[in-house]
């Protein structure tokens, strides 16, 4: 039995050993997650979704409908005021693009 509780506690600190790497990358994006740059409308993958940092701008897309801002997005990330559409960077909360989903 003590054969048994020494395998278990070698496996257990052995899986902790592994979660550690990822763990600290977790905690980091956390952490510098204020650092997020912002994104450039004049970017490829901005001009892409027709990315404007101030929503009513769209106003002649086909898509834009009043009231749709980044912020109300479901691809928002309030915390780092990031989009899920354009990884590595934060948007304007009042900007607005064509791929717009209610959030909810």
């Amino acid at each position: 039995m003590a054969n048994q509780s020494r395998r278990d506690f070698m496996r257990t600190g052995v899986l902790g050993l592994a979660a550690l790497p990822l763990g600290a990358g977790i905690l980091s994006q956390t952490a510098f997650a204020e650092t997020l740059p912002r994104l450039d409308p004049t970017a490829s993958n901005a001009k892409a979704l027709n990315y404007v940092e101030v929503a009513s701008e769209a106003s002649d897309h086909p898509a834009y409908e009043d009231g749709q801002h980044c912020a109300n997005c479901m691809f928002y990330t309030e915390e780092n005021k990031g989009c899920q559409l354009f990884p590595q960077h934060s948007v304007e909360p009042k900007g607005w693009c064509q791929s717009w989903t209610t959030a909810g």
